[in-house]
């Protein structure tokens, strides 16, 4: 047996044993903890996803889309390819949409307007980016 035989077979040996003792250590994060953390963001972002559909699916959101020739089919089957920043921006103008219309406000104001226009504009926006 030569000399480099003989190194490889004592490494063999070492990293044999080495593996079970490495997996046995604690892990630095609790796997618990990680998944509750994992859950929570999940739900966070189903949520703001919630939100977006809720403040598209109003009739004044669905009347600006039409006069502004929005596809709005493309714009709701985009909400599920947000990235968490997007997504975030998105639902930040659909709670403000959702807020304006909540209790039956049936008119639609300037301002109401621009933010409809707003949350469209950064739902297409990432649409066309990516």
């Amino acid at each position: 047996m030569t000399l480099r035989s003989l190194f490889v077979a004592v490494l063999v040996v070492c990293l044999a044993f080495a593996a079970p003792a490495f997996a046995q250590q604690r892990h630095v994060v609790d796997p618990a903890i990680l998944s509750q953390a994992v859950g929570q963001h999940a739900a966070v972002q189903d949520a703001q996803r919630a939100a977006i559909r809720q403040a598209l699916a109003r009739p004044e959101v669905q009347d600006v889309a039409r006069q502004f020739g929005v596809d709005l089919d493309r714009v709701n089957a985009s909400v599920a390819t947000l990235s968490s920043a997007e997504l975030a921006r998105a639902a930040a103008a659909a709670g403000q949409v959702n807020e304006t219309l909540a209790g039956g406000a049936s008119n639609v104001v300037i301002s109401t307007t621009t933010l409809i226009i707003v949350l469209l504009v950064v739902i297409l926006i990432v649409v066309a980016v990516k």
